[in-house]
């Protein structure tokens, strides 16, 4: 089925079956491989992009539900958001997977809710799973995109092992 798709503003015709993902739309037919396949059920987060603003998994979302909606991937941020320089800032980028999808899941918090508290972080980042565990520096992130005092975590010093007698 060929349709078009308004992707990072720029209108793709696309080839695909009705009920193929979007998220393999994205990745094999527009080359846009910043979206990453993680779990395939929509549990982890990895594949969230944005359709007209809001956060979406979309490795279970069929091509044929977009219709006219306007997708933005995180290609379609260029780098320059300011929640990836707060990634960058406070250290979140670990294995870096399930990095893009953090942020747009966080990028759609911010457009919702521009100065949220924890609980609404919380509630908006519940789902994305990070393997390495930088929960509380995307939560630094975050806050620091939205101008709220941000906690800096930094890694303890390695534990010095007592000299032998």
């Amino acid at each position: 089925m060929a349709s078009t798709l308004d992707v990072n503003g720029r209108a793709y015709n696309v080839n695909a079956t009705p009920d193929t993902p979007l998220l393999w739309v994205l990745r094999d037919e527009l080359g846009l491989t910043g979206t990453k396949y993680g779990c395939g059920i929509a549990a982890c987060g990895a594949c969230t992009v944005l359709v007209d603003g809001q956060a979406v998994r979309s490795c279970q979302l069929p091509v044929s539900a977009i219709g006219q909606a306007k997708v933005t991937t995180i290609e379609g941020l260029g780098g320059a958001h300011p929640l990836q320089q707060a990634w960058v800032k406070h250290d979140v980028p670990q294995c870096g997977y399930c990095q893009s999808g953090q942020i747009m899941g966080a990028v759609a918090l911010l457009s919702q809710t521009p100065k949220p508290d924890d609980a609404a972080i919380s509630a908006a980042m519940d789902g994305h799973i990070c393997r390495c565990g930088a929960y509380q520096r995307i939560r630094a992130a975050i806050k620091e995109a939205a101008g709220l005092p941000a906690v800096t975590v930094t890694a303890p010093a390695p534990a010095v092992p007592a000299p032998k007698a």
